[in-house]
């Protein structure tokens, strides 16, 4: 079963890749790939400028900050990982829960960079079926449920090295996992070389306890029932810090979409209210890989 969250997220990088080439944020030539029909006609109708208006405006009303936040959040990641990959310091990327991420694809990475991609093999399968013959054949796939499986043992086993730097990419994972899920990855990732990276998503617990106190997002958290994808875990942005030192990380960088909708998007009015509870957060493996002030460009290590 494709998920539903995942597809719309598809759409929305389908859609900015659409937009002018001097004003997208980025372009991914295979989201479009990953949606069902209807949503392909979507994509479709935007061609014109008028519906593309319409597409857009709706779904903002409908998702208030969802599609901003997200086209946003896939800039921003795109420019730390690409950033972290011409320090040369790291020599694999693990991208978990990859989903229908294609930055394998779309960016041209050295053929010597190990690229793992991980999550549930029924996921991986329609991803390789979608993708067909444009697969990247130095993607190396890892089946893995973080609910059920060991991420040692499963990426060990499909040949990443722990004692080699990498950059690790968690994104829209953290917040359907239960806590024990996400503690045995961190776990994992702070056990791995020192000077390692990982990038990942979270919500504000807050938007978990008190719903009511973000626009938009009771209808969201209903629509997330409704496709059996309910969020189940959050951290207080206030915790985040002690929260990673705990298990081993140290935090470099926290990010809510507010900032990086901000950065990206500037102030177009319908791009600044909604999804506030999501955040991006930079960390590290106890030597210092990534050195920047929040929000700065990333520097090498001397």
């Amino acid at each position: 079963m494709t998920s539903a969250t995942a597809e719309y997220m598809a759409l929305f990088r389908a859609l900015e890749s659409g937009a002018a080439v001097d004003t997208r944020l980025f372009h991914d030539p295979y989201a479009a790939q990953f949606l069902r029909p209807s949503l392909r006609a979507v994509v479709g109708l935007s061609r014109s400028r008028l519906g593309r208006r319409l597409i857009l405006t709706a779904i903002d009303r409908l998702w208030p900050g969802a599609r901003a936040s997200g086209i946003a959040r896939t800039r921003l990641i795109d420019d730390r990982l690409l950033a972290t990959l011409r320090c040369g310091k790291v020599e694999q990327v693990v991208v978990l829960g990859a989903g229908f991420d294609c930055r394998a694809h779309r960016h041209s990475l050295s053929p010597n960079l190990g690229y793992l991609e991980v999550d549930r093999p029924e996921t991986q399968a329609l991803k390789r079926e979608r993708l067909g013959d444009q697969i990247n054949p130095d993607v190396r796939y890892v089946p893995c449920d973080f609910e059920a499986d060991s991420l040692s043992i499963c990426l060990e086993k499909a040949g990443f090295r722990p004692g080699k730097r990498s950059f690790f990419l968690w994104e829209g994972v953290t917040n359907y996992l239960s806590p024990e899920a996400v503690d045995d990855v961190l776990g994992y990732v702070s056990s791995t070389a020192p000077g390692s990276v990982l990038l990942f998503t979270y919500v504000d617990r807050l938007v978990l306890d008190e719903p009511e106190r973000f626009v938009g997002s009771q209808r969201l958290r209903s629509t997330l029932r409704n496709s059996d994808e309910s969020w189940t875990f959050g951290i207080r942005p206030s915790e985040i810090a002690d929260f990673l030192e705990h298990r081993g990380l140290r935090l470099v960088e926290d990010k809510c979409s507010i900032d990086y909708r901000a950065q990206y998007l500037g102030g177009s009015g319908a791009h600044l209210h909604g999804y506030e509870f999501y955040r991006v957060a930079v960390a590290i493996v106890a030597d210092t890989l990534l050195d920047h002030p929040l929000g700065g460009p990333t520097r090498c290590p001397r």
